[in-house]
């Protein structure tokens, strides 16, 4: 099987689906990864940015990603980018590599570029588009630090309704998100370990795991 995840910021993939990508390649399943965004000067220093880019090359090769598509767009700007531009670059990814699942970032959160990016994705992946792409599934993955931090919107929310048990994979998960020495926070903030591993704890008492993640089914075609 091939699985896209499309991510706005390098570490939204760890965070959100990272224990599922570890399933995925234990599976034998074929992994493309798709990031939007990249951070640029000044808001960032060149160190940085160098850091931030190794660190992303770095997650890939630990997941074992098959190819790893960067868009280079500014982060914290994309709602400045024009749409129909998003949508071409995602748009050409997913035809390259016609996946059969593709994991996005849930769009109804705090980050902006999560919105952007879900929205030209979303448009790229119309249910007449979605046959021709390859593409037959379409799940959402939260993110700690945006999703549990959206203001309340009763139309909105994150329901999940999927849920994967990643109890053997969770420890890798959070060593990977070591990885983002740039992203990463000391516990207890959102992006700390133990955070992830809460999370990951209640999802799991849900389904009567150990650990898991979850998920919102967007779309499916059968």
């Amino acid at each position: 099987m091939r699985i896209l995840v499309i991510s706005a910021h390098p570490d939204d993939e760890t965070l959100g689906c990272g224990g599922v990508l570890l399933k995925h390649r234990a599976a034998g399943d074929t992994i493309y990864w798709l990031v939007a965004t990249q951070a640029y000067q000044p808001q960032y220093s060149a160190e940085t940015i160098e850091l931030k880019l190794s660190e992303v090359e770095e997650v890939a090769r630990a997941y074992g990603m098959k190819k790893f598509f960067k868009l280079g767009l500014p982060a914290a700007q994309l709602d400045t980018q024009p749409v129909a531009d998003l949508m071409q670059k995602i748009r050409e990814v997913v035809s390259e590599v016609s996946p059969e699942t593709v994991y996005l970032v849930y769009g109804g959160d705090v980050n902006t570029d999560h919105n952007a990016v879900f929205t030209a994705s979303m448009s790229v992946l119309k249910p007449f588009h979605m046959g021709n792409l390859g593409v037959r599934k379409v799940i959402c993955y939260e993110t700690l630090s945006s999703t549990e931090a959206a203001p309340c919107q009763t139309n909105n929310p994150f329901t999940p309704n999927i849920f994967s048990d990643i109890t053997p994979y969770i420890d890798q998960k959070i060593d990977i998100l070591g990885i983002y020495q740039t992203e990463v926070q000391p516990d207890p903030m959102p992006r700390g370990p133990s955070a992830v591993r809460a999370l990951a704890r209640f999802r799991g008492a849900t389904i009567s795991v150990d650990y898991a993640e979850a998920f919102m089914l967007v779309r499916e075609l059968t």
